[in-house]
């Protein structure tokens, strides 16, 4: 950096002497970006996208350099720009404008978008970066499998479309069995065969190195990069910078991908949208769909979102028009799937009465047995982890609360005392405060649990556990039980020769919105790791045949789920039908943000109801034709608030995830 007295000698550059930044600052009324001279020093390093310091209300601050002009509107003196960090142009011009209509669209500032979108520099990494492999054109990249897209009605349209480079959209329902890691490299394959870049993001990192090898495998080494938190600074960097520099054509990655610089952007797919890590749990808030989908409106490029189950969102994109359906005829479905069968029909019940009470019915004991002597595995999906994760009062049933902080107490293991979940404190001399019981009995039976009660019905077979402490990513086509949590099970070599999907209570008659559609992702992500039923694949589901969730799950049809599910949330005025903002902080800042909000004509106020920690949370709802106008709205009452430099927080997010 020069010193003072170089500094007052500078002189603007001749051509294009101002620069516009966007400084890393997080106030909502510095949300704009500010001029800055560039020297003729550095004319030459400080194009736009590069890391820039510079001062900012007396202090030196981070920023990025937007753009360059010939003039400022600014009426005063500009300050110069302090130092140019590196040349690196790591701000891609697309990706900045994507982050600017992210920043938009959740109510939040560009500085924490682009916070989100590039990485923290790596210094070393930059001067070591190597050059880009030298790869023949079109060389080594695999052709589409029989039986794979060609399975599909319009499956083999699609790819024809992103072959010659048009901005196809498609919703895809992936049929049971499916090697769907193979089909998005066909995509990405297609796409590069057609000269444009793809953009891939999974849900964790286990979906991504089932993805990295299939791409692998289809392009050919040199094509792709992976990037993942679990790397490490230096290698994310060293990846990112490959994506950049424009070096490789397809980025797959976890939930931060979103925002690869990917040039001559073809195609963006996201798997599995439902999953609630694809949102971000940092401000503003973005889903990895909706970013994803924005870019591929603002590129004009083709979009996929998959998975086995489909979410309200994906059913809108169908129903507005935006996206077309990739779905396999009946018949085709048919001969893919496991034979799935409910434990509460009336023909089950007349032959095994206790199975509408039974954890394990007959039924499911027997398809395991039958599937463990066929020597295949078995999965078990149980929707909590733990031994006894919650219990209550013998006598009473009243649930059992901590003695110091009322939380719920649990059990770790058959000879342990409880604990509870909130203070950790455990409660050897617990006794409940209703009949003075101090026996305890099980609320809800947890994945520990369950694998001891499974070793004992079915002694001499092995038992595994996959789920936090141990997430397995695949098993042998052996005789063998697998208790999982949802979204740890493990792929088995041929296919699962039987799935139980216990406890099903447990997951549908939680208090949210999505409960039934979250109900419908887990139990189609583990029953599609079954077997077909005409290699002998059975899936049991321990809940009436009757719910609208097990019906579509007997049917493999997503898409009547969804449709059905969007139909409800359109006549209860809820996301995605319509669009919604929760506002939440101590009741003080609430009311005053909301008294300083212009809210759109029609706007609906909902509260407040208690968040926690003293604080409460207001809901806003509007049609989504003014979802531009609410957003703009609180974010131009945030920046009165932080003008006036309020002191307490207020939490913006638009359409969370979680409503209730």
């Amino acid at each position: 950096m020069a010193n003072k007295g170089t500094r007052g000698e500078r002189e603007p550059a001749e051509r294009l002497p101002v620069a516009r930044v966007c400084v890393d600052v997080a106030l909502a009324h510095l949300d704009r970006p500010f001029d800055y001279l560039v020297s003729t020093g550095d004319d030459e390093a400080a194009q736009p996208g590069v890391r820039v310091k510079v001062r900012f209300a007396g202090q030196l601050v981070s920023g990025f350099l937007l753009s360059r002009a010939e003039s400022s509107e600014h009426p005063g003196k500009l300050s110069y720009l302090e130092k140019v960090v590196s040349a690196e142009r790591v701000l891609d011009p697309d990706v900045a404008q994507l982050a600017r209509a992210v920043a938009d669209r959740y109510a939040g500032n560009l500085a924490d978008v682009l916070r989100l979108a590039v990485p923290p520099r790596h210094a070393r990494v930059e001067s070591q970066a190597a050059d880009p492999p030298a790869i023949e054109e079109d060389s080594g990249i695999k052709e589409p499998a029989a039986g794979g897209w060609d399975s599909y009605l319009t499956g083999g349209a699609f790819l024809r479309a992103l072959r010659d480079g048009k901005p196809a959209r498609a919703v895809w329902s992936g049929l049971p069995g499916e090697d769907w890691p193979a089909r998005l490299a066909e995509a990405a394959a297609a796409t590069v065969l057609g000269g444009r870049g793809v953009v891939i993001v999974v849900a964790d990192a286990r979906d991504l190195d089932r993805v990295d090898r299939a791409l692998q495998a289809t392009l050919g080494p040199g094509r792709h990069v992976a990037l993942n938190a679990a790397l490490g600074p230096a290698e994310r960097y060293r990846r990112f910078l490959a994506a950049s520099r424009h070096q490789v054509p397809v980025v797959v990655g976890t939930r931060a991908a979103v925002w690869a610089p990917v040039a001559d952007l073809g195609l963006v797919i996201i798997w599995d949208d439902g999953d609630d890590v694809h949102a971000e749990p940092r401000a503003p808030y973005p889903h990895a769909r909706d970013v994803l989908l924005t870019r591929a409106r603002l590129a004009d490029c083709a979009a996929l979102v998959a998975g086995f189950a489909r979410t309200g969102e994906g059913q809108l994109l169908l129903e507005t028009g935006w996206a077309r359906e990739i779905t396999a005829d009946r018949a085709v479905r048919r001969h893919r799937s496991p034979a799935i069968t409910p434990t509460g029909d009336d023909s089950q019940l007349a032959r095994d009465p206790g199975a509408v009470v039974a954890r394990l019915p007959s039924l499911a004991w027997q398809a395991a047995r039958e599937a463990l002597q066929a020597g295949t595995p078995v999965l078990v999906q149980v929707p909590r982890r733990g031994y006894l994760p919650s219990v209550a009062c013998a006598e009473c049933r009243s649930p059992a609360r901590c003695p110091h902080c009322s939380g719920p107490l649990g059990l770790q293991g058959a000879r342990d005392v409880p604990v509870c979940h909130w203070c950790g404190r455990a409660a050897a001399a617990w006794e409940c405060p209703v009949c003075h019981d101090r026996r305890l009995r099980a609320s809800v039976i947890g994945a520990r649990r369950t694998a001891e009660e499974m070793g004992r019905a079915f002694a001499g077979f092995p038992v595994r556990t996959s789920g936090r402490d141990e997430v397995l990513t695949t098993v042998a086509a052996e005789a063998a039980l697998v208790v999982s949590t949802p979204g740890a099970e493990p792929v088995a070599e041929g296919g699962f020769g039987a799935v139980l999907l216990l406890d099903t209570w447990a997951l549908l008659s939680r208090a949210d919105l999505r409960a039934a559609e979250e109900t419908m992702r887990r139990w189609l992500n583990a029953a599609a790791l079954a077997r077909s039923a005409a290699d002998g694949g059975r899936v049991v589901v321990v809940a009436d045949g009757s719910l609208a969730p097990v019906q579509a799950l007997l049917r493999w049809d997503p898409g009547w789920f969804a449709a059905r599910e969007l139909a409800e949330r359109r006549d209860l005025g809820f996301p995605p039908a319509a669009r919604m903002a929760s506002v939440t902080g101590l009741t003080v800042a609430v009311n005053e943000l909301l008294g300083l909000a212009r809210l759109p004509e029609g706007a609906e106020v909902l509260g407040p109801v208690p968040a926690g920690e003293e604080q409460e949370r207001m809901l806003l709802r509007v049609a989504r034709s003014k979802a531009a106008d609410l957003a703009h709205a609180l974010h131009e009452a945030a920046g009165v608030r932080s003008a006036r430099k309020a002191a307490l927080p207020v939490r913006i997010q638009v359409d969370p995830a979680d409503l209730f």
